[in-house]
Protein backbone atom coordinates (compact mmCIF):
# COMPACT_ATOMS: atom_id res chain seq x y z
CA UNK A 1 0.00 0.00 0.00
CA UNK A 2 0.98 3.35 -1.01
CA UNK A 3 -0.42 7.02 -0.19
CA UNK A 4 -1.39 6.84 -3.70
CA UNK A 5 -3.68 4.07 -3.02
CA UNK A 6 -4.95 5.61 -0.09
CA UNK A 7 -8.71 7.46 -1.86
CA UNK A 8 -9.31 3.74 -3.29
CA UNK A 9 -8.96 2.71 0.44
CA UNK A 10 -10.62 5.19 2.03
CA UNK A 11 -13.46 4.32 -0.25
CA UNK A 12 -13.73 1.08 0.56
CA UNK A 13 -12.87 0.97 4.03
CA UNK A 14 -16.28 4.11 4.27
CA UNK A 15 -18.01 1.72 2.53
CA UNK A 16 -17.24 -1.51 4.95
CA UNK A 17 -17.54 -0.27 8.44
CA UNK A 18 -19.82 2.01 10.64
CA UNK A 19 -17.30 3.70 12.52
CA UNK A 20 -14.10 3.68 10.01
CA UNK A 21 -10.62 4.75 9.58
CA UNK A 22 -10.01 8.35 8.54
CA UNK A 23 -7.05 9.10 5.73
CA UNK A 24 -4.60 10.02 8.84
CA UNK A 25 -5.14 6.28 10.09
CA UNK A 26 -3.72 4.82 6.83
CA UNK A 27 -1.08 7.44 6.36
CA UNK A 28 -0.19 7.16 9.94
CA UNK A 29 -0.11 3.48 9.31
CA UNK A 30 2.84 4.06 5.80
CA UNK A 31 4.47 5.98 8.12
CA UNK A 32 4.97 3.45 10.50
CA UNK A 33 6.12 0.80 8.13
CA UNK A 34 9.95 1.69 8.80
CA UNK A 35 9.58 1.72 12.62
CA UNK A 36 7.24 -1.03 13.84
CA UNK A 37 6.78 -2.45 10.72
CA UNK A 38 3.17 -3.20 9.62
CA UNK A 39 2.14 -4.98 6.65
CA UNK A 40 -0.24 -3.18 4.40
CA UNK A 41 -1.46 -4.94 1.12
CA UNK A 42 -3.66 -3.74 -1.11
CA UNK A 43 -4.86 -6.34 -3.73
CA UNK A 44 -5.64 -4.86 -7.15
CA UNK A 45 -7.18 -6.46 -10.20
CA UNK A 46 -6.79 -4.68 -13.56
CA UNK A 47 -5.13 -1.45 -12.15
CA UNK A 48 -8.41 -1.37 -9.38
CA UNK A 49 -8.10 -1.60 -6.20
CA UNK A 50 -10.60 -4.07 -5.07
CA UNK A 51 -9.56 -4.48 -1.45
CA UNK A 52 -6.96 -4.05 1.38
CA UNK A 53 -5.36 -5.93 4.74
CA UNK A 54 -3.06 -4.68 6.94
CA UNK A 55 -1.64 -6.69 9.59
CA UNK A 56 1.35 -6.52 12.32
CA UNK A 57 4.14 -9.60 12.73
CA UNK A 58 5.30 -9.62 16.17
CA UNK A 59 7.68 -12.59 16.09
CA UNK A 60 5.52 -15.91 16.44
CA UNK A 61 2.45 -13.69 16.47
CA UNK A 62 -0.11 -12.05 13.75
CA UNK A 63 -2.74 -9.49 14.45
CA UNK A 64 -4.66 -8.72 11.30
CA UNK A 65 -6.02 -4.65 12.24
CA UNK A 66 -7.98 -3.85 9.57
CA UNK A 67 -9.25 -5.89 5.79
CA UNK A 68 -11.55 -5.45 3.98
CA UNK A 69 -12.74 -6.04 -0.05
CA UNK A 70 -15.05 -3.28 -1.95
CA UNK A 71 -18.84 -3.95 -1.52
CA UNK A 72 -19.27 -4.58 -5.07
CA UNK A 73 -16.85 -7.49 -5.36
CA UNK A 74 -18.05 -9.57 -2.19
CA UNK A 75 -19.23 -12.77 -2.54
CA UNK A 76 -16.45 -14.34 -5.13
CA UNK A 77 -14.03 -15.59 -2.83
CA UNK A 78 -11.65 -12.42 -3.33
CA UNK A 79 -11.64 -12.13 0.73
CA UNK A 80 -10.71 -16.11 1.15
CA UNK A 81 -8.19 -15.32 -1.85
CA UNK A 82 -6.38 -12.80 0.10
CA UNK A 83 -6.46 -13.83 3.41
CA UNK A 84 -5.47 -17.54 2.41
CA UNK A 85 -2.50 -15.84 1.02
CA UNK A 86 -1.61 -13.83 3.88
CA UNK A 87 -1.72 -16.39 6.27
CA UNK A 88 0.46 -18.78 3.97
CA UNK A 89 2.96 -15.86 3.71
CA UNK A 90 2.77 -15.73 7.73
CA UNK A 91 3.25 -19.12 8.58
CA UNK A 92 6.10 -19.44 5.95
CA UNK A 93 7.92 -16.52 7.94
CA UNK A 94 7.50 -18.58 11.14
CA UNK A 95 4.49 -16.83 12.86
CA UNK A 96 2.36 -19.50 14.59
CA UNK A 97 -0.58 -17.91 15.78
CA UNK A 98 -3.15 -14.98 14.12
CA UNK A 99 -5.48 -12.79 15.93
CA UNK A 100 -8.07 -10.34 14.96
CA UNK A 101 -11.22 -8.43 16.53
CA UNK A 102 -14.96 -8.77 14.38
CA UNK A 103 -17.84 -7.21 15.79
CA UNK A 104 -20.31 -9.71 16.52
CA UNK A 105 -22.82 -8.16 13.87
CA UNK A 106 -20.53 -8.70 10.71
CA UNK A 107 -21.93 -11.77 10.10
CA UNK A 108 -20.14 -12.10 6.74
CA UNK A 109 -16.60 -11.55 8.03
CA UNK A 110 -17.23 -13.90 10.94
CA UNK A 111 -18.25 -16.61 8.67
CA UNK A 112 -15.58 -15.92 6.58
CA UNK A 113 -13.07 -16.13 9.57
CA UNK A 114 -14.60 -19.60 10.67
CA UNK A 115 -14.70 -20.86 7.78
CA UNK A 116 -10.58 -20.58 7.63
CA UNK A 117 -10.25 -21.75 10.63
CA UNK A 118 -10.41 -19.06 12.95
CA UNK A 119 -12.38 -19.49 16.30
CA UNK A 120 -13.96 -17.31 19.15
CA UNK A 121 -11.61 -16.99 22.51
CA UNK A 122 -12.45 -13.89 24.17
CA UNK A 123 -14.84 -10.64 24.13
CA UNK A 124 -13.61 -7.58 24.36
CA UNK A 125 -16.17 -5.35 25.92
CA UNK A 126 -17.09 -1.93 25.09
CA UNK A 127 -14.50 -2.31 21.80
CA UNK A 128 -16.37 -0.74 18.93
CA UNK A 129 -18.14 2.86 18.99
CA UNK A 130 -20.80 4.25 16.76
CA UNK A 131 -22.43 2.22 17.46
CA UNK A 132 -20.87 0.43 20.14
CA UNK A 133 -20.69 -2.85 20.05
CA UNK A 134 -18.36 -5.43 22.04
CA UNK A 135 -15.93 -7.14 19.88
CA UNK A 136 -15.01 -11.01 19.46
CA UNK A 137 -11.50 -11.58 19.81
CA UNK A 138 -10.88 -14.54 17.24
CA UNK A 139 -7.81 -16.66 16.44
CA UNK A 140 -5.81 -19.59 14.48
CA UNK A 141 -3.00 -21.30 14.54
CA UNK A 142 -0.85 -21.91 11.73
Amino acid sequence: MEEKDLPDVVAIEDRSFPNPWKMSAFVGEIANRGISYPFMIVHRVTGKNLGYIIYWKLNEEAQISNFAIHPDYRGFGLGEAVLWQVLDELKKSGVLYVFLEVRPSNYSARLLYEKMGFSVFGVRKNYYHSPPEDALVMGKSL
